[in-house]
């Protein structure tokens, strides 16, 4: 056990202690940072804190999820940021894809799919955008099942992920959906400069999309083939009551901006406290990121790693984006492509409401509200999301319909196929 000075340890006592009296504030800054927020699960609660910490390594040992990999590449922003991404491309006709051992939902077991006659000398290419506290590697399970099916990128947003903190934000200039929505533009360029995009966004990753409609509309109406939003919200966050009573929704929407500048500003102080209470951490997570009751702990463990990887000071930056986000003006542009949307019937984040009131403005589009389904519905219901996203890659031609993607998107070891 490694020593801490007196100092230290009153230090995180008094962050610890802090971040208890914040009472809801606290809540609320477990759901900006999760994705999600509040309740401690109970069996958190009974179980000694050192066994918890072990078992937390060995969910980490155990854990495949996140460990797929493809080719590495940087674009620029506009301000000088580097946005970290990577392809996968589309296995080639007799390749040696079967025996690469990359392709089932783990990463650890052979793929064997091929591809013939493809006449399309430029692939469709599929960009996935990810969520506010996540990574590129929060969509696992959807990588695995088309790997080898279709050309993807899959990009880490600034300041996530091994993206490049973002240039502007270290001058003290808060972020903005429009910045995002540049951002993905440059990775465009950079990792799909020609060819038709299916464009997938998860929460942010989604407004993100729109405010890259919202700026460069011609890209849209030229190279978009279809678009799927998951889990997101074209405005009105300010409005979501994360599933608290109205006089907590109320207390939160009137300190959280302050306590989050607060906490912003002293990154290395906060982030022993998040340490300390890493318990409360993980309860928040589960809370605000999953609808069903069980879900598998490994996959709740991903989750939790992803999120806790954000600093503070990150998450602190990127709030006001959120409570000032307004795209739904943006919507329209994609009324002229097949478009899905869908999102998890008990989440609290972005309630499945904001995906109803997309799909008003785009009344053409598919509607899928799943079940049981939280926040990060990609993870804990990997099977519906890939279904339908792969329904949707079939009807733009994107992929064939006799593609092999069925319970790959599977939480489960697969059999060979």
């Amino acid at each position: 056990m490694s020593e801490i000075s007196a100092g230290d340890a009153v230090t995180t006592a008094a962050t610890a202690a802090g971040w208890r009296r914040a009472g809801i504030a606290g809540a609320a800054i477990g759901v900006i940072a999760a994705g999600a927020a509040a309740g401690v699960a109970v069996e958190r609660l009974t179980v000694g804190r050192g066994m918890r910490r072990r078992a937390r390594l060995a969910l980490d040992a155990t854990g495949p999820y996140g460990s797929l990999r493809g080719l590495p590449g940087r674009a620029t922003a506009d301000d000088g940021t580097e946005l970290y991404y990577e392809v996968d491309e589309v296995e080639p006709a007799g390749g040696a894809g079967a025996a690469d051992g990359a392709g089932d939902a783990t990463g650890t077991g052979p793929r064997r799919r091929r591809l013939f006659g493809r006449k399309d000398p430029v692939p469709v290419t599929v960009v996935f955008s990810h969520g506010y506290c996540l990574g590129q590697d929060s969509w696992h399970f959807q990588r695995a099942a088309l790997r080898g099916l279709v050309r993807t990128v899959h990009w880490d947003q600034r300041s996530h992920g091994r993206s490049e903190r973002g240039r502007a934000q270290a001058d003290g200039v808060t972020v903005g959906i429009d910045q995002l929505g540049r951002d993905l533009k440059a990775v465009i360029d950079a990792a799909a400069p020609e060819g038709r995009l299916v464009l997938v966004g998860h929460s942010m990753g989604g407004m993100t999309m729109m405010a890259l409609a919202d700026q460069y509309p011609g890209l849209i109406r030229d190279r978009v083939a279809a678009v799927a939003f998951v889990g997101t919200s074209s405005g009105k966050l300010g409005e979501v009551d994360f599933g608290l009573p109205v006089a907590g929704v109320n207390a939160v929407r009137r300190v959280l901006p302050g306590v989050l500048r607060a906490l912003g500003s002293q990154p290395e102080l906060v982030e022993r406290g998040r340490r300390a209470t890493a318990d409360l951490f993980a309860g928040l997570i589960k809370r605000y990121s999953f609808g069903s009751r069980d879900v598998d702990p490994v996959v709740e463990r991903f989750a939790e790693r992803l999120i806790e990887s954000t600093p503070i000071d990150v998450v602190a930056e990127f709030y006001p984006a959120f409570t000032e986000h307004d795209k739904s003006g943006a919507l329209p542009a994609f009324r002229d492509v097949p478009v899905l949307i869908l999102a998890g019937d008990k989440d609290l984040v972005t309630p499945s409401s904001h995906s109803e009131a997309i799909a008003d403005q785009l009344p053409d589009a598919e509607l899928v509200i799943v079940p049981d389904g939280g926040h990060l519905v990609m993870l804990e219901h990997p099977e519906t999301v890939t279904d339908r996203l792969a329904d949707l890659l079939v009807r733009v031609g994107a992929v064939p319909a006799t593609a092999n993607v069925g319970g790959h998107g599977s939480t489960a070891q697969q059999p060979d196929d």
